[in-house]
């Protein structure tokens, strides 16, 4: 990563995108902008590559969710949706589709810089371990890769944080409150409902009958647990 993150900032209204770059320029970041979705793909593939990509929803061309689906086909950087909307279910389908927090407008710009410093740093903090590995099942973090008896297995960011907390503590069950804080961070707008979504996305992913899955189980009344390998039966995949 160069002396000073990149951040890219995707906003078709150009006062909002000009106070972004001037705040997060004096926060110590580096920014370029795009102001649609087409602009916005070009930009993120562009050397240098972004650190970090603050994307607007609603954009001509692409919206926002179009942009963040094509990006995370492709892994990519991390993303902070910038959103008037401002409804549960808004905010489910960004995260869903792999975004990595989610900002409502009118927002302060100081809390845009420190979403924009936290999700940075959990993003770096992540790469300290270089494996987990839990029976079959390996959370490459390094690589940002998982792997299900040798095959690779798909996730979005969210995702693979959320495996990556169960896959340290193979057999403790997590809250879902503690899961929010662990993988999302105490500043993030994640919900526990969030959670819910993403381990029934993980089971269609991981588990051979997501209905009856042999990696992450519910604890009722509490919340989830990666199975220990002397527990997990059958394969992962």
């Amino acid at each position: 990563m160069p002396s000073k993150p990149l951040i890219l900032v995707v906003d078709d209204d150009a006062k909002t995108a000009a106070a972004v770059r001037l705040y997060l320029e004096h926060a110590g970041f580096e920014v370029v902008t795009a102001s649609d979705g087409p602009t916005a793909l070009v930009r993120a593939c562009a050397v240098p590559i972004p650190d970090l990509i603050v994307l607007d929803l609603m954009l001509p061309g692409l919206d926002g969710l179009e942009v963040c689906r094509r990006l995370r086909a492709e892994g990519g950087a991390p993303i902070i949706m910038l959103t008037a909307r401002s409804t549960e279910e808004d905010r489910l389908e960004g995260l869903d589709l792999g975004a990595d927090d989610y900002v409502t407008k009118p927002f302060s710009p100081r809390e845009l810089a420190a979403r924009v410093r936290a999700v940075l740093r959990r993003v770096h903090d992540s790469g300290e371990e270089p494996a987990i590995r839990v029976g079959g099942l390996v959370v490459d973090l390094a690589r940002h890769q998982v792997t299900a008896d040798g095959a690779t297995v798909d996730l979005t960011p969210r995702e693979f944080r959320l495996l990556a907390v169960l896959a340290r503590s193979p057999g403790r069950a997590f809250a879902r409150s503690e899961l929010v804080e662990r993988a999302f961070g105490t500043d993030s707008e994640a919900l526990e409902r969030t959670v819910d979504v993403h381990v029934v996305n993980l089971r269609r992913k991981l588990e051979p009958d997501p209905a009856h899955p042999v990696w992450i189980e519910t604890v009722y009344g509490v919340g989830y647990r990666l199975k220990a390998p002397s527990e997990a039966s059958g394969r992962a995949r």
